[in-house]
């Protein structure tokens, strides 16, 4: 560079960076050196682009760090699904038990309310014989002592009239006595009959008492069952219907053809049991155990669903990283995800589903499409080697094939894509929903 065009750039960044001198001293002299401002102001270009370079690298590094997390999370969030599914079953079972052995408990009681209220009645009717008989007998008690008096009056005119003519016969005065006797004795049992049997009766209500307030205590327990069942199957669906929702799914339909599927009925009709209410189950319980039990089944409905749609990874934990995501690259869609790994690394069916096509594809490679319900396929490319033929139905698991690098491939790893008809899904929204949930 011509000495004077340097001059008039020094001259021009003294303003900004005035000329500095950086002094050296030894034993002997001392030196110094002249840092211009052309010099100063290529020092510091130099330092701002090693600046933006080590921050393009970190961030390049960390970004690769975040990828490579999020797959081991994905695994891991997969393995949290089945598990919880698995829960959810044996829950299932279990309330379900519970119920049995309440309706059981019911039985045995309403045995013995029934004896109970046979014993009371019995009771009951007893004691209003007796009532009866008790009303009669101190009427003709009245009667009698009516007839007493006067027989007495009688008794007392004979002795006047004895006692005016003697040998007047006293037979009649000791037959009334007689009688008199008789009433009396015949009156005081009755009376401990009464007694007897009004402490019966009492005894009676006492244990009718009791019975109704362990049938209450039944009831009550039972309702409490009722609503625990119904609050765990509550907040188990919640989070399913969610899922489904998520990924633009609607649970009606899902239920609906599940149920078409799988909707054979038949065999004999048991006999109607009776309620811990002494009658026909109540109609407050059958709804509520009816309700409970279409939860149940829908939940059922719902395990059979996630089988067939792919919530699950196709690749393992531990043995891929994220490379690609799905949208747009280089102007175009990349339709689906890129999961890199070693060459022969297991690839598994992430729902049930029926292989439709398994072959060489332009730009696929060797490749797999499996048609699953729901209008849903998945596909699989750059596979090494493919493990199932055309027409041949996959369990949720099984494996179909080994990652590779054929078709058009920088490196091994697999092409996994979700389509709903013809249109192309991100995956990330099925597997996201699916961990959201597990």
């Amino acid at each position: 560079m011509p000495k004077r065009l340097v001059n008039r750039v020094n001259s021009s960044l003294e303003r900004w960076l005035p000329e500095q001198r950086l002094f050296i001293k030894s034993d002997d002299a001392t030196r110094f050196i002249r840092l211009r401002p052309l010099t100063q102001a290529g020092l510091l270009a130099a330092g701002v682009m090693l600046f933006t370079w080590s921050a393009v690298a970190s961030s390049l590094l960390f970004i690769s760090g975040l990828s490579a997390g999020s797959g081991d999370q994905s695994v891991v969030a997969t393995a949290a699904f089945e598990d919880r599914l698995v829960t959810l079953s044996q829950e299932r079972d279990q309330r379900a038990q519970e119920a049995q052995k309440a309706q059981e408990r019911f039985q045995i009681a309403l045995g013995e309310v029934s004896k109970m209220q046979s014993q009371l009645l019995a009771s009951e009717e007893r004691r209003r014989e007796l009532e009866t008989g008790i009303r009669v007998i101190q009427t003709t008690l009245k009667r009698t002592m009516t007839e007493r008096d006067g027989a007495r009056e009688q008794v007392a005119a004979l002795s006047e009239g004895k006692a005016r003519t003697p040998g007047a016969a006293p037979a009649a005065s000791v037959e009334m006595e007689r009688t008199l006797a008789l009433l009396s004795e015949t009156l005081g049992a009755t009376a401990k009959e009464r007694d007897a049997a009004s402490a019966e009766a009492q005894d009676a209500r006492n244990m009718a008492e009791e019975i109704a307030l362990e049938k209450r205590l039944l009831e009550e327990r039972n309702d409490e069952i009722f609503s625990t069942l119904e609050g765990a199957v509550q907040v188990s669906m919640e989070p399913l219907d969610k899922m489904f929702r998520n990924v633009g799914m609607s649970p009606d339909k899902i239920i609906g053809q599940i149920r078409r599927g799988y909707s054979g009925t038949g065999g004999p009709l048991a006999a109607i049991s009776l309620s811990s209410k002494g009658a026909i189950d109540a109609a407050g319980d059958l709804d509520r155990a009816s309700g409970i039990l279409g939860r149940l089944d829908e939940m059922n409905m719902y395990r059979m669903a996630v089988d067939k749609m792919p919530f699950a990874l196709p690749v393992h934990r531990g043995q891929f990283r994220f490379t690609s995501p799905f949208g747009q690259r280089w102007g175009r869609l990349h339709a689906g995800v890129d999961l890199a790994g070693p060459v022969g690394t297991p690839i598994y069916a992430p729902a049930d589903g029926v292989v439709i096509k398994a072959g060489r594809e332009s730009g696929y490679g060797n490749m797999i499409r499996i048609q699953h319900e729901f209008g849903i396929k998945t596909i699989y490319g750059h596979l090494s080697r493919i493990r199932v033929k055309p027409g041949q139905k996959v369990s949720r698991g099984q494996r179909i094939g080994d990652m590779g690098n054929t078709g058009r491939s920088t490196g091994p790893h697999l092409h996994y894509e979700i389509r709903m008809g013809d249109k192309p899904i991100n995956p990330m929204k099925f597997i996201k929903a699916g961990q959201d949930v597990f």
